[in-house]
């Protein structure tokens, strides 16, 4: 475990964004290799290791993210980002390490019978993600289970979450520009002001789900950013917001997208202005398997686990599960003792360290388990 937290804190200190993920790529690929593994690089910033039992059986796949997120780092830790801007402030060091660990773990033991296949995967954070091409590059022939996990702070070190059916949320994203006749600050009247119209169509997007959408059905409508203009006295003629969208629902999924049209199609006619909307459905819901739920909650053991309602987050995790069952848990890796007390994607953002042998544990577990199942 401490070769791991090594690992850990490699990453950390060298991280890399999506879809630029080369150094860690290469790291991985090199430490694969030590262990005496089958590897590829089904791109440029992805890797896959293979192990390889003597016998015919089941195959199984481990999945971890690598990529960073365009956060500058202000956790204090001694090992904290040297690339400015840049930040593992997800978790995502955790899960590659931890994976590394369980390649180790199991490569020393080594396996019976079957495959073990060790799927490292850049662009989790920016869709489309790097999951969708991996798996058109085959990383998921042949599998019979997949396993995957994301440290989680909101939970206490040490506690699983594994919840069987809908458990992340499909997620979706959206660029919206205003357009208008940009013209000087000091007449407005001459002008079509895009800042304002832009506010206007955030604020009109909050009723989208708070009066377009079910009462019970589950969804989010966020903004993210917002851009215009560079000058006090100048009325831009272009303003830009972005955001995201979540649901678990297919058809509540497909009206989002119509209901933000909708509300700038109204609110720019209302004003005078057009506007550009260039939507992407990124991510399927991730939906748990309920046999391999079963097989990786027994792995955690009862006293490890703790209930968790399905969350708004999305994770493109859910194109492996398109091809083979699977389960994706959540590893607690919050505690106020290791200032782990910080949400994900926040520049402060630590884990608890120790979550990391749960992590290693369970990958390793979980396809020990798995393995010994009848074909």
């Amino acid at each position: 475990m401490d070769q791991v937290v090594e690992w850990r804190r490699h990453l950390h200190r060298h991280p890399e964004l999506s879809f630029e993920e080369s150094e860690t790529a290469q790291f991985v690929a090199s430490t694969l290799s030590g262990f005496g593994l089958d590897v590829s690089q089904p791109g440029e910033h992805a890797v896959v290791g293979r192990l390889r039992g003597g016998d015919p059986g089941l195959t199984i796949a481990l999945r971890a993210d690598t990529d960073a997120l365009p956060i500058a780092e202000e956790s204090g830790v001694d090992f904290a980002s040297s690339r400015a801007g840049v930040m593992h402030a997800c978790g995502h060091d955790g899960h590659t390490a931890m994976l590394l660990g369980a390649a180790r773990e199991l490569s020393s033991s080594g396996v019976g019978r079957g495959e073990v296949r060790f799927i490292f995967q850049p662009a989790e954070e920016l869709a489309p993600g790097g999951a969708r091409a991996l798996v058109e590059a085959g990383v998921m022939d042949g599998v019979d289970l997949i396993y995957g996990c994301h440290l989680w702070t909101p939970l206490e070190c040490g506690r699983v979450a594994v919840v069987p059916g809908p458990f992340m949320a499909a997620a979706d994203f959206f660029r919206l520009a205003i357009v208008g006749q940009g013209g000087h600050g000091g007449l407005p009247h001459a002008a079509t002001d895009t800042v304002a119209i832009a506010a206007q169509v955030v604020s009109n997007l909050q009723h989208v789900v708070a009066r377009r959408v079910d009462p019970l059905a589950a969804a989010v409508v966020s903004v993210g950013s917002f851009h215009a203009g560079e000058a006090p006295n100048v009325i831009p003629g272009r303003a830009e917001v972005s955001g995201t969208t979540r649901s678990f629902d297919s058809g509540v999924r497909a009206r989002l997208r119509e209901l933000i049209e909708d509300v700038a199609r109204g609110v720019c006619a209302a004003h005078g202005a057009d506007y550009e909307l260039d939507y992407t459905f990124g991510y399927d819901p991730v939906v748990n398997d309920e046999r391999a739920t079963a097989l990786v909650r027994a792995a955690a053991g009862e006293d490890a686990l703790t209930p968790l309602d399905p969350i708004m987050g999305g994770d493109d995790f859910s194109a492996y599960l398109a091809r083979a069952p699977g389960c994706y848990a959540f590893i607690g890796a919050g505690s106020e003792e290791a200032g782990a007390v910080f949400p994900h994607h926040h520049p402060r953002f630590r884990i608890d360290e120790r979550a990391l042998a749960v992590g290693v544990r369970l990958h390793v577990d979980v396809a020990r388990r798995a393995l010994e199942e009848v074909t």
